[in-house]
């Protein structure tokens, strides 16, 4: 008697746990917008800093020249 109330129960939940995963799982769709991102252009002057240093530097090295000839 124990036996067959086991194996009904046993039956019942397994046809209840196949049924509940009949049908697989699918993972959720998420649609995601990209991220703009706006960049400001670079300024005029940045190309000149470099220039106006080296420039400096020719200059800080010719006013130095001790040439006591």
């Amino acid at each position: 008697m124990i036996m067959t109330k086991f194996a009904t129960f046993a039956a019942a939940l397994g046809l209840t746990a196949t049924s509940a995963l009949a049908g697989g799982y699918v993972a959720p769709v998420v649609d995601v917008e990209p991220v703009v991102v706006e960049e400001k252009p670079a300024s005029s002057n940045a190309g000149l800093v470099v220039p106006a240093l080296l420039l400096l530097g020719v200059i800080a090295a010719v006013a130095s020249d001790d040439d006591d000839s």
